[in-house]
């Protein structure tokens, strides 16, 4: 008798013990990158930076653009009264002009490119320990990039709470 009592009792919290975790939910959480890494102070302040350096680099852009476009135009109005030899020059000036254009356009891509890299390279790392702060102390079971994520509730975005510890990380830092 006692030991069917105890197969019993035994029996019963084996059940409720495999219920309880058959029922607990996962806690899982999203985040939009992208609006963290645009709203937030340093991400901000990133964007600025590297606006000011595109401006830069387009007013260069702008002169030699105007350069070879008027280039193109007297050569274009003059070929009909030039010798052969002086069109094949002007032609040959016209087209260095031209590709060094297209060389100082790229070059100022790249150069915005790896900017823009060195500041993710920069923040993301700073983001991402925040975001597993909050996972930690919330008990999330995953905090999941939102752009990887066809549907999910918005109720578990945690994107403006990541923005609001970030930016106190950052102001700790100064």
């Amino acid at each position: 008798m006692k030991k069917n009592t105890c197969l019993i009792v035994g029996t019963v919290l084996l059940i409720f013990v495999w219920t309880n975790t058959c029922f607990a939910a996962d806690k899982i959480g999203f985040v939009n990158l992208r609006e963290v890494f645009q709203n937030s102070t340093a991400g901000k302040k990133a964007g600025e930076d590297l606006k000011k350096l595109a401006d830069k680099k387009q007013e260069g852009i702008k002169t030699m653009e105007n350069e070879v476009k008027k280039m193109k135009d007297e050569l274009e109005k003059q070929s009909s009264v030039m010798t052969a030899s002086a069109r094949s020059d002007k032609e040959a000036a016209y087209q260095r002009k031209l590709r060094d254009y297209q060389i100082l356009v790229d070059d100022a891509n790249k150069e915005l490119q790896k900017h823009d890299q060195e500041y993710a390279a920069k923040i993301v790392p700073e983001i991402a320990k925040v975001i597993r702060s909050i996972g930690e102390k919330e008990k999330y079971t995953v905090i999941l990039d939102n752009t990887q994520v066809l549907y999910y509730d918005k109720a578990n975005d945690i994107s403006k709470r990541v923005i609001e510890d970030y930016n106190k990380v950052q102001n700790t830092k100064k």
